[in-house]
This record gives structure tokens, sequence and C-alpha cells, in this order.
């Protein structure tokens, strides 16, 4: 088996921090809708900057939707208000809202017409859009090949990915997309995962809504998780879901490794987890130094990464579980 040390990492685009410190797309500013007497949005504070996959998480009811069209403008707010591109959104409606495309549940296509089609048609209610874009857009979402057949024979992986295309045809700086990965089988997901982040090496700024929280972890380069209409949390996933300190070791001989571990002081707290990997400390904090310990007990890990926390886990702490309608 080969022998390998790492480092894990979210895997994920995110922007430069000069760029975090001044670039930001998407601003709610006390953001707050309330019908009758139930507030769905409270006061929201959210911060969206160029390059970020940002996750916007939340239990069932707990107002992702309706922020979600607040910021497009179909919903108005009670109070507070949105920023998009550094302008106020309901002030500067129409030199905001054409920088932001949007694929919001299933994009409804014309079944019967190709991918091709579609777009052109999709363009001419824009105003029109150059032939040549429709090209970059479909080479940009892998379907060039398939341009010319027709929608109904298209995966729901390929369908989500026209959806995409056509949210893509006015060149948005900011994509909103909910549920990008729903209903698509494991392979689908993979492929819309690596062509978000694409995108977002490209400059585009990405605002995603997802229930699939592993998705959301191996995707996103930030998230907020709200409950309840409030902010419980805006961070990075990486911090969020960083482990204390530990470092899961794959070898074997495991047994053997891990009598060695618990040896030293720094390794007193080591067990298996439930893989029959081992979660230890590493001596100075350092997984290059745990490496070199075992390695100099003759016993070579396979591999040696730092632990994280599972975000799904992060979740349900953090909303109570809740799950309301």
């Amino acid at each position: 088996m080969m022998q390998q040390y790492h480092q894990s990492t979210v895997i994920a685009t995110s922007a430069s921090p000069s760029m975090r410190s001044s670039d930001v797309v998407l601003r709610t500013k006390d953001l707050y809708k309330q019908y009758k007497q139930r507030v769905v949005v409270d006061k929201l504070n959210l911060d969206i900057r160029r390059g970020e996959i940002y996750g916007f998480l939340g239990p069932n009811g707990a107002g992702k939707t309706t922020t979600i069209r607040m910021i497009l403008g179909l919903i108005t707010p009670t109070s507070g208000g949105v920023e998009i591109l550094g302008q106020d959104a309901r002030e500067n409606r129409s030199k905001v809202l054409p920088r932001v495309g949007a694929l919001i549940e299933t994009p409804a296509l014309y079944r019967y017409m190709s991918a091709r089609d579609n777009l052109q048609v999709f363009a001419k209610a824009l105003g029109g859009v150059p032939a040549r874009r429709i090209d970059e857009i479909l080479e940009l979402v892998g379907l060039a090949d398939r341009q010319k057949d027709k929608v109904k024979t298209y995966s729901l992986g390929m369908r989500q990915r026209l959806g995409i295309a056509i949210a893509l045809l006015n060149d948005p700086a900011l994509l909103i997309l909910d549920e990008p990965t729903n209903g698509l089988d494991p392979a689908g997901i993979v492929e819309m995962r690596d062509f978000l982040h694409r995108l977002a090496s490209e400059g585009k700024t990405i605002l995603m809504s997802s229930h699939l929280l592993s998705e959301v972890q191996q995707i996103c380069s930030h998230v907020a998780i709200i409950s309840f209409g409030k902010l419980i949390t805006e961070t990075a996933v990486e911090k969020l879901t960083r482990g204390h300190g530990e470092f899961i070791v794959k070898i074997d001989p495991m047994p053997q490794a891990l009598a060695s571990i618990r040896a030293q002081s720094w390794g007193q707290g080591a067990y298996n987890n439930e893989k029959g990997e081992i979660v230890t400390q590493a001596p100075n904090g350092r997984g290059r130094d745990l490496y070199l310990f075992l390695s100099q007990q003759g016993l070579i890990p396979d591999e040696v990464y730092q632990a994280e926390q599972d975000l799904e886990k992060i979740f349900l702490k953090l909303t109570d579980g809740h799950s309301g309608n």
C-alpha cells in the first residue's frame, strides 16, 4: 500500500484574505420578514464575498426560502435591506438583479427542445445573447457534445446543469442555487461539486441552500446556519469543522501502533474510531511529528491527517435537531 502523509483540507474555493476584507458581493442588513404574528426572518445579517461558495443552511421552516426570495426581489422585506455589489437591491433593482443568476427548485425546461434551443429561448427573453456566449456556456456546463439532443433524453444531473446554464446566460456575478444536488445520484453529485468549484475558481460567487450536509462540507468554503429565522453562526467551513488537535492514523498493524502511541504522554487518550483507525493527539501538535514518531518505531502509516468534525452533527447540535415545517 502506498505510504502517504497529508493534512486534510476542506475541498472548497475561497477568496484571498485581501479580497475578503473588501469585496462583498451580497450583504443582508437586518433583513426582517413577518407574516401577521409570525416572524419568518429575524434581522438577518450576512456578508458573502467574491469567489466564495456559501452554504445557506437551516431546518425546514427556518426561513431560507423566504430569505432567498427577498434577495431576488420576489418578496418585499418587512424591514431591513439587501445590497448586491455594494448597491441597494430595491433602489437599484434594474441595475443589480441582471447581475444575479438563480436556479430555484427544479429548472423549468422545454423538454421537447434541445439544450441549445432552450438557451436561445431564454436568451431572447433577456433581450438577446451572442451565439458565442451560448457556445461558451454549453462548454462550461459540459453539454456541448449533447447540445442538439432533446432535453427529455437528459439525465437529472444534465437537466440541473442546463438549469444552471440558463442562470449563467447574463454572466452573473452572483449565482443563487436552491438544492442544486437534489435528486442526483452519487456520480451526479460529484459532477455538480466539481462544476461549482470550477465556477468559483473563475470568480463567480455562489449562494446555495442544501439539506445534504456532507456535500456542503465538501463543496462550500463558508456557511451560515439559521434556525427560526435567526442567524446562529456564519463562518468558514474549515473553521467550523476543525477538530480539537486530533489526527487520524491509518496503519497496519494497528494494535501495535496504538500501544506505542498510548505509551507517550501526548498519546494517552488515543482510541480507535468506528472505522478501526487511530484517533490521537500528536507530539508538538503536528502531524509530521506523529508520522516521524511512528516511522522511528518501525511502524509506517498509510495516512496521517487532521481530524475534522462532521458538519451534520454540528448542525444538529446548533439547531437542537429542530426539523419543523
